[in-house]
């Protein structure tokens, strides 16, 4: 459980989530549009990248950030992927809503969190 916990905290930081509705290419772009006061959680505007979302909130990139190139790119790039289970998007207006928790099958990365916090409990 403590893996699942640990997968599941960074799973909801404010810039994966960015990272992972596609509008941004890496999450080292999502990190500095967050960090540059782009995106804006439940019509407010947050520029902490370890913001953790929750269930039921809207983020959106902000009114005035619409128009930069970089979420051009990021929006033609992100049609050719999907978007994880537990996120509604709509990409036309850089806006989405956080439907669930994520759970431990919605994220594939190739890790076994077990060895991490056997390593960090010693």
């Amino acid at each position: 459980m403590t893996g699942e916990k640990l997968l599941q905290q960074l799973e909801r930081r404010l810039d994966n989530v960015v990272y992972r509705l596609g509008f941004a290419q890496s999450r080292r772009q999502a990190r500095q549009l967050v960090r540059h006061g782009h995106v804006a959680v439940d019509n407010r505007k947050v520029n902490i990248p370890s913001y953790e979302v929750s269930a039921g909130e809207e983020i959106a990139i902000r009114e005035k950030s619409k128009k930069l190139t970089v979420l051009e790119l990021a929006k033609e790039f992100a049609s050719h992927g999907t978007t994880v289970s537990w996120l509604e998007v709509d990409r036309d207006n850089y806006k989405a809503k956080v439907l669930s928790l994520p759970k431990r099958e919605d994220i594939q990365l190739p890790v076994n969190e077990q060895l991490i916090v056997e390593l960090y409990s010693k």
